[in-house]
């Protein structure tokens, strides 16, 4: 597949998108696969708002249709419209919620304000601190001193 239909396609899928109020944060043709396929990952324009499933469903058949009106593709394909997933930062409070238990790695600033970098696993955040398991201890991280959370493997 030439890289002008790709592009064509990008074009036509960012448009759709965008009518919807989405942007494409992926982008991924597979041409060796019979049928063809095509995957978007969306995410609202609003960051207060997430992806549901009628999203994709209807998005899916808006893309569909523009696809096939413009002939761009010869050929069979498969589209698949979903969300860009979650992030591996940990931001807002159901996010230390929902990840309980899991490990994650901490960027804080120290009692001397240089920054640091711990790892375990999340225990909870309270107004105040950061719970976290470290080695078997639980370690205490004021909030106001995180600069960020992010969801890490076991290894780190």
């Amino acid at each position: 597949m030439s890289n002008q239909t790709v592009s064509e396609l990008k074009v036509l899928t960012a448009k759709s998108a965008t009518t919807h109020g989405f942007d494409v944060t992926d982008f991924k043709m597979f041409t060796h696969l019979n049928p063809l396929s095509i995957q978007v990952n969306i995410r609202h324009k609003n960051p207060e708002k997430k992806v549901t499933i009628d999203d994709c469903s209807t998005l899916t058949k808006d893309i569909d249709e523009a696809i096939q009106v413009s002939s761009i593709i010869d050929r069979p394909f498969t589209l698949e419209i979903s969300s860009e997933g979650v992030g591996d930062l940990l931001t807002e409070e159901k996010d230390f919620q929902i990840f309980k238990g899991f490990p994650i790695e901490v960027t804080y600033l120290d009692l001397k304000k240089i920054e640091q970098q711990t790892n375990g696993l999340l225990l909870k955040r309270t107004d105040n601190d950061l719970q976290i398991n470290h080695k078997g201890k639980t370690q205490r991280i004021p909030v106001e001193d995180i600069i960020k959370v992010r969801l890490t493997t076991p290894s780190g």
